[in-house]
């Protein structure tokens, strides 16, 4: 029926149906809402209710999901999973989740099989061929590892997981090479992939490309400021390049985030020595040897510190006696124990 309004006569379309009410379809968003603001029990009190009354793959999913995740409950989560199966079962997500249910578990086997029905059924399931090649390296099967990964860059050739892993494959069988192209590839297709940048830094400096390896080290750091390792061989890569002042901050933002890190106090050590801060090498070394008291390099410092610039060999001889003890061995050390023992 035509309606007039505003002197223009209209013909409304039909109606479209109301979408119909999907309780279980509201439970899920509930229950996902609850567990996201840290109510566990909540989210699996509103889920129970839900399958009380036939619910959906969805909701035992979810279920399975907040037992096993928040919970830690493995053998609620596998019944949970396997009910989601049943109601769904070309599944992939709850596949997934339920062989991870299965590693927790140490059922190897049935988690292998549970993982290649969910790739047999969605082929680019990306998560499920990284468990399954995870798997396969827990096992120390590498082949059968590499191959996982190879076919999942045949479906998804940007994968971070499957470039990631696969370089850390070759790198492990002394295929530097493929492996800083496979990093190369990652680092190019997801450019703020912070341990791709640092595992590339490594093959670099291994390969003494100190210039390459400093530019992998300071992206690697610009994607994750927290990466302590990446500060410290940054570090260590300016100082050998007498850039004590630039080293110097790296040293010190590692102690920022470890304190503990022995080896970032003696390298300051070092640092402060060349620029003459005295007091402040004192300081590092002494930190370093206390913190790490096997640490027979930061001990050899420490016992030259004091022979050169403090001019006190008693100090220095029981660092050099320490540092001798410890395995270190340096021929002048050996003539300045044996001169003084005269």
């Amino acid at each position: 029926m035509a309606i007039i309004i505003g002197g223009v006569l209209l013909f409304p379309g039909p109606l479209r149906p109301a979408t119909p009410f999907d309780p279980s379809k509201r439970a899920v968003e509930q229950a996902t809402e609850l567990w996201r603001s840290g109510d566990a029990d909540g989210a699996i009190a509103s889920l129970q209710k839900s399958t009380e009354a036939g619910g959906s793959a969805e909701a035992y999913h979810l279920l399975g999901q907040i037992y096993f995740k928040a919970k830690k409950q493995p053998r609620e989560a596998a019944e949970a999973f396997t009910h989601a199966l049943k109601l769904k079962p070309a599944y992939p997500d709850a596949l997934n989740d339920l062989a991870e249910v299965y590693l927790a578990q140490g059922k190897t086997a049935e988690a292998e099989q549970t993982l290649k029905r969910a790739i047999e059924i969605e082929p680019k399931h990306e998560d499920s061929y990284l468990d399954l090649a995870r798997l396969y390296e827990s096992r120390h099967d590498i082949p059968a590892a590499m191959q996982v990964y190879q076919r999942l860059l045949a479906v998804r050739p940007h994968s971070a997981g499957g470039l990631f892993g696969l370089a850390m494959l070759h790198e492990g069988q002394g295929k530097n090479d493929s492996a800083r192209e496979l990093l190369a590839r990652l680092t190019k297709a997801h450019p703020t992939h912070a341990d791709g940048w640092y595992q590339a830094g490594r093959l670099a400096e291994r390969n003494n490309d100190l210039l390459e390896a400093a530019y992998a080290y300071r992206q690697a750091i610009a994607a994750k400021p927290n990466l302590v390792d990446a500060h410290y061989n940054l570090g260590f890569i300016l100082r050998s390049q007498n850039k004590p002042s630039e080293a110097e901050r790296e040293f010190l933002e590692v102690i920022r985030y470890r304190p503990e890190y022995a080896e970032a106090h003696m390298n300051l050590g070092v640092i402060y020595t060349s620029m003459n801060k005295l007091e402040e090498a004192e300081q590092e070394y002494e930190k370093a040897v206390a913190l790490k008291p096997d640490y027979a390099e930061a001990h050899y410092n420490l016992g030259v510190f004091y022979e050169l610039h403090r001019k006190d060999m008693p100090r220095a001889l029981a660092q050099y006696h320490k540092y001798r003890n410890l395995g270190g061995r340096d021929d002048r050390v050996e003539r300045i124990i044996g001169t003084a023992g005269r």
